[in-house]
């Protein structure tokens, strides 16, 4: 008896954490994987409707927002929709249920459903979408296609040589330190610095009006630029010094793990016939849109889902045997110039997987949490085959 109330109590518990859990934390979750920040200037994700402080009953992982996978997340007891795609692009001038945006906010608005939208952020990380697309092709030794720049700033801060250390696990620990796959990246070089610190003042050594010399290290770390804030907190919590001498530097060195595209090998070689039918295959395919085959092997694919047609000259100079993605027009499948096959699979269908990838991230985060893929198929074209 006593074993089974003690088993009830831990279930009540279990379940009043369960309760809780505010939609921020699943939000925190999603943007450790795909920073807003490496979102592009035209893009629109985040949270597009409700609060990040309401409690979360479930969640909706969709494509894209239309109505009726609201109506869905409404049925299933679900007030979160975590979809890549973003309903709202631009402005709304008026909320008049005019189009399927507006209907689609006004029913999220009714029944007070969030809607969070995880787009080209998740698009420019290697594990990623396109990173989920070159998993489902089997690709190995996989690169970014086209890096970003000017994601990457430097510290340099000045500090007692007895605290060094100290500063160095600060700024590691706030996220800094960071080259490709090395963590705690830092370079130290020793000096003299001096000072004289004024009558208002609390010096750490030294003695006020008189100048003083001290052994310091000078401390140089790399850090991603939009945790900038986190990693100046911390090492300013962590220096013994009133005034701190640091500067910050913006740094054009790419960032390897952020950008756009995927790059990547077959295990083995295929015939181009062999590959077209993969994709097919792979992706559920009626049909595949491409440029005349060039009689090649297929060793070399380059990946981008979604609209892709910006990355074809990185494609090309990668020396990819194919370049998969979507929403090509017709001009723009002349760049393939005989030198590589550009296979137009669809948008729907190049992204189908992201539904995957964002459902086995949350549900291994949130064993207990209802995370639940839509059943709605929000693909607006169809084929007559």
């Amino acid at each position: 008896m006593h074993l089974c109330s003690r088993a009830l109590d831990i279930a009540r518990n279990i379940n009043t954490i369960f309760l809780k859990m505010k939609i921020q934390e699943i939000i925190s979750e999603l943007e450790s994987l795909a920073p807003l920040h490496l979102q592009e200037s035209y893009d629109n994700a985040g949270l597009l409707t409700g609060n990040a402080d309401w409690e979360c009953s479930g969640i909706i992982i969709a494509l894209d927002t239309v109505e009726a996978v609201v109506q869905e997340a409404v049925e299933k007891n679900c007030n979160l929709i975590v979809a890549h795609h973003p309903i709202i692009f631009n402005g709304l001038k008026k909320i008049t249920g005019k189009n399927y945006v507006e209907k689609t906010i006004i029913t999220a608005i009714k029944n007070d459903i969030s809607i969070y939208a995880v787009h080209t952020n998740l698009d420019n990380v290697s594990n990623g979408v396109n990173g989920k697309i070159a998993a489902m092709l089997g690709l190995v030794n996989r690169q970014i296609l086209q890096t970003k720049k000017n994601l990457l700033k430097k510290m340099n801060v000045f500090v007692p040589a007895t605290h060094a250390e100290a500063i160095r696990t600060a700024i590691f620990n706030a996220g800094g330190g960071y080259i490709g796959n090395y963590s705690e990246c830092s370079f130290n070089s020793s000096g003299e610095g001096t000072f004289k610190a004024g009558g208002a003042t609390n010096p750490f050594v030294g003695k006020k009006g008189e100048r003083h010399t001290e052994n310091e290290i000078k401390v140089e770390t790399i850090f991603k630029e939009w945790i900038e804030n986190e990693v100046v907190k911390a090492m300013l919590q962590a220096h013994p010094y009133e005034e701190v001498a640091y500067d910050i530097i913006s740094v054009d060195n790419p960032l390897p793990v952020v950008g756009s595209g995927i790059v990547g090998s077959l295990e083995t070689a295929l015939t181009e016939t062999a590959f077209l039918t993969l994709i097919k295959n792979t992706f559920n395919l009626d049909v595949i849109r491409h440029t005349p085959l060039t009689g090649k092997m297929v060793k070399k694919i380059a990946v981008c889902g979604g609209a892709g047609s910006f990355l074809m000259n990185a494609a090309r100079a990668s020396g990819a045997d194919f370049y998969i993605t979507a929403d090509v027009k017709y001009h723009e499948f002349f760049d393939a110039e005989g030198k590589l096959v550009i296979a137009d699979i669809g948008h729907y269908e190049s992204e189908q997987f992201t539904i995957d990838l964002l459902f086995d991230i949350l549900k291994k985060k949130y064993t207990t949490f209802a995370v639940l893929k839509t059943k709605v198929n929000t693909n607006p074209v169809s084929y007559f085959i």
